[in-house]
């Protein structure tokens, strides 16, 4: 049993982020804040990215995902938190990484 909490443990985006701070790294994390209708990911769910556009975890999927690392890079430069909502009509839904047309808030905030 040890060995299953330890593997969860090292793919914890918050363990990650930890990590990354000690190695002197700049640290932002996404979370999925709140969701109506089909999301991929449900409430609470982290991204943690670096300064470098390296990511661990995950809020969504598709384009989203590539999205909110992108304003997450920006968040860290200027420390100022953002707010972002994603959310699409059922025929674009795909293309965007929403399945079912449902919509997601995602919260990005610097840490440290």
């Amino acid at each position: 049993m040890e060995n299953s909490i330890h593997l969860d443990e090292a793919r914890d985006p918050l363990i990650i982020a930890e990590g990354w701070m000690k190695d002197g790294k700049d640290v932002a994390i996404a979370t999925v804040v709140e969701t109506w209708g089909s999301a991929p990911r449900p409430v609470g769910s982290h991204l943690v990215i670096d300064a470098d556009g390296n990511f661990h975890g995950s809020v969504s999927g598709g384009c989203v995902e590539g999205a909110v690392v992108t304003e997450a890079i920006d968040v860290i430069g200027s420390g100022k938190a953002k707010m972002l909502e994603f959310g699409v009509a059922d025929e674009t839904a795909w293309q965007v990484g929403l399945s079912c047309g449902g919509r997601i808030k995602v919260y990005v905030e610097r840490l440290g």
